[in-house]
């Protein structure tokens, strides 16, 4: 597997955070009470057999208890690129009275598109500011523990195995419990990846003490520590930058366990709420079996959690292959 791939699937949905005021059609609490459900707009090129400048058709609720919608095909509909709308600059756009819902809507007549669009900031930044954390601090404590070794070690990997004997997933759901209610979802849980990464670093600096503790003994490090080099540059310059393309690496397989624990607490309610988007609220409807067989567009969002997590999964394994 190459690299094109992974780097083109990350940074394709990397492009849909930061631009999602101009890709996402609407914005993502509009509720269109008269759409719920609504089946993804289709798109057509061809009108009469002859090839058109790309239109919808508007549709009509003719069964509000099964949802049922129908097309009208007598009223074609122009797409507009780079528009001004009542909601700002849009990429695509659709002339009245029709609406474009690429991926449909949810129960209260939201877009599915242009919620996971924003979604992808909260999956993304949660990632970021997991790994972020967690690479600072198991980097350089890990490093100090092996370059010191004694007493110092002896204590860092005590407080490591400590930490890592913390279940994970119920500490989660301790740390949310305790902030205020008043308190908005997204900083809420930003604290709890905070928090969770600040005492996830000890895997990661277990693993760098152990690379550190073969780098220290050599002929590079002897030399600079015989001309004087105090500790810490010792570290920053000679020691650490040895360590760097692991990093690298166990970052990319690291980064889809936080976007994978934002779904999961988002999904059982206990993260990102309402109206806010995530991809773990938004799956929440999927948990009706018979919703997800008659809608369903509403897994849109798991389709994004797999492939953004299949592409840093691949991303990091082909990084390994590369480093071997």
């Amino acid at each position: 597997m190459k690299l094109g791939f992974p780097v083109t699937i990350i940074a394709f949905f990397v492009l849909l955070g930061l631009l999602a005021d101009l890709i996402a059609p609407y914005p993502y609490s509009l509720q269109n009470r008269r759409a719920p459900f609504h089946p993804p707009t289709r798109i057509h090129l061809f009108h009469e057999g002859r090839l058109n400048f790309p239109y919808v058709n508007p549709y009509e609720l003719k069964d509000p208890l099964f949802k049922v919608y129908e097309r009208k095909e007598e009223v074609l509909c122009r797409l507009k690129f780079f528009s001004n709308t009542p909601y700002g600059l849009k990429l695509l756009s659709v002339e009245e009275p029709c609406n474009l819902y690429l991926l449909g809507t949810d129960k209260l007549g939201r877009d599915v598109f242009s919620r996971l669009v924003y979604g992808a900031r909260v999956s993304l930044l949660v990632g970021l500011v997991g790994i972020t954390v967690t690479f600072i601090l198991g980097s350089l404590i890990g490093g100090l523990s092996g370059y010191l070794g004694g007493r110092v070690d002896t204590f860092i990997m005590r407080v490591v195995e400590v930490l890592l004997a913390i279940p994970t997933f119920y500490l989660m759901l301790s740390l949310r419990s305790v902030f205020p209610l008043t308190m908005e979802s997204l900083y809420v849980f930003l604290m709890v990846v905070f928090i969770l990464s600040f005492i996830g670093w000890a895997g990661l600096a277990r693993v760098v003490r152990g690379m550190v503790l073969s780098i220290r003994e050599r002929e590079f490090v002897q030399a600079a520590r015989a001309y004087g080099t105090g500790t810490l540059r010792l570290l920053r310059v000679h020691i650490l930058p040895n360590t760097y393309y692991y990093l690298i690496v166990s970052a990319t397989l690291s980064f889809p366990g936080y976007v994978l624990a934002e779904a999961s607490l988002s999904f059982l309610g206990l993260g990102i709420q309402e109206p806010y988007p995530s991809w773990g609220n938004m799956l929440s409807d999927a948990r009706n079996v018979n919703l997800v067989l008659a809608h369903p567009w509403i897994l849109a969002p798991g389709m994004a959690l797999f492939l953004l997590v299949i592409a840093f999964n691949l991303l990091g394994d082909e990084l390994l292959k590369r480093r071997s």
